[in-house]
């Protein structure tokens, strides 16, 4: 997401102006790195893996908000009740994944 985007860019002291930052945002590298800042972000917010990968893809502001009405707890462990299902298939193949990779090491 653009608006997203911009935060973690501030957040890495870059600038990109508004005009430019559609096109930019297609640059793998710079994408890729975004990306990987914002997800570190989420998991030091939330301090699970499982929970930071549910806001990745679903919004912090959604996220939040089912932990504050009990859809899903803080610590990860009934993340299987996610509502939306495309971030319930999403994190399920995510964290397959994450667990095929970290086994290779």
């Amino acid at each position: 997401m653009e608006s997203t985007a911009k935060d973690v860019l501030l957040k890495l002291n870059l600038q990109i102006p508004d005009e430019e930052i559609e096109y930019k945002l297609k640059d793998a590298e710079l994408n890729i790195n975004l990306g990987t800042k914002y997800l570190s972000i989420l998991i030091d917010k939330y301090k699970n893996i499982e929970v930071a990968v549910t806001a990745y893809n679903a919004g912090t502001g959604t996220v939040d908000n089912w932990i504050e009405k009990g859809i899903i707890k803080s610590d990860g462990s009934d993340i299987e009740n996610i509502p939306y299902k495309e971030t319930n298939n999403y994190v399920r193949k995510i964290l397959r994944d994450y667990k095929i990779y970290g086994n290779l090491s």
